[in-house]
């Protein structure tokens, strides 16, 4: 079982009844999916930097991301309708509480001048996405074959119905948030 899950069950749930008043385990609000998106513009004239993109995301997630297409066609942008655009990769379970310990424990660390993650980056529906400007914060991904440096957009869903109660849970859970 992964760590931050065991955490999780453990010791997560407890904090989260005493504080915000849950009566039931069933109430507490988990971690439902962790969706990686990485959206590569230059695939538009160069294909192989999203065959990179697939790579790379592939190694850092263990898991096959799916090639996202152009819905609409965009002619300042050079793009036509069903071009491939980009690539997404959704983890749950297992998978999903280990990304976010490997996340959270080794990556972040090694971003430069890292002051915490924003806090305001939830939508509203106690969910919370945050952006990573370059891949190479990951273990994973060796420097030296890294063509070209991509960003990625992290999201967290939660089934918390408020962003106060997705915010305890993601604090709980070691997410390193800007101090106020």
């Amino acid at each position: 079982m992964a760590r931050l899950k065991e955490k999780y069950r453990k010791e997560i749930v407890a904090k989260m009844q005493e504080t915000r008043g849950f009566k039931n385990v069933n109430q507490v609000p988990r971690l439902q999916k962790i969706v990686i998106n990485m959206g590569v513009g230059e695939a538009t004239q160069n294909i192989k930097v999203l065959d990179e993109a697939v790579e790379e995301l592939t190694a850092i997630t263990g898991q096959k991301p799916v090639v996202t297409r152009s819905k609409v066609a965009i002619s300042n942008f050079k793009v036509r309708q069903n071009m491939p655009i980009g690539c997404k990769v959704t983890l749950r379970g297992d998978r999903m509480y280990e990304f976010m310990d490997r996340l959270i424990s080794v990556a972040m660390p090694r971003i430069r001048d890292f002051n915490g993650v924003p806090r305001n980056s939830f939508d509203g529906r106690g969910n919370y996405t945050l952006g990573i400007k370059e891949q190479i914060i990951f273990p994973e991904i060796k420097f030296e074959k890294v063509q070209t440096v991509l960003g990625m957009d992290i999201t967290f869903v939660t089934n918390a119905g408020n962003d106060a109660d997705a915010f305890m849970l993601l604090e709980f859970m070691g997410m390193p948030f800007k101090k106020k």
